[in-house]
């Protein structure tokens, strides 16, 4: 099992910002914000499931080849290596809790496919 998140830890990103809520035994609870206009990379994980929890706005989500609104109380399942991405096409900010599950869980389990932010 690898593990690498720790509890409260920040991290600042071009499209938002992410904070670990609590850990645990495979499994991470993380509360991501996605600044207006902004998007995730398209990306997979071979290793982890997540669940997602839109909590705020509406968002927009890539989950294979559907493309999908999530407003406020969606709740979205990706399967270990589904592309998915979030993106926020509104003026208002996006803010979704994500439950990774998994043996193996750390940055270097995310697989980019297409970045805005030039870090595919």
């Amino acid at each position: 099992m690898s593990v690498t998140y720790q509890k409260g830890q920040k991290d600042n990103r071009p499209w938002g910002t992410w904070e670990v809520i609590e850990t645990g035994p495979e499994f991470i609870v993380k509360k991501i914000t996605v600044f207006p206009h902004q998007k995730l990379s398209l990306q997979l994980h071979h290793y982890r499931s997540e669940h997602w929890i839109i909590t705020q706005g509406t968002g927009t989500v890539t989950l294979g080849e559907k493309t999908f609104k999530a407003p406020q109380n969606t709740a979205v399942f990706i399967p270990v290596e589904a592309v998915h991405r979030m993106s926020n096409e509104t003026d208002e900010t996006v803010v979704f809790i994500e439950v990774q599950a998994g043996k193996t869980l750390d940055e270097e389990d995310i697989v980019r496919l297409e970045d805005s932010y030039n870090r595919v």
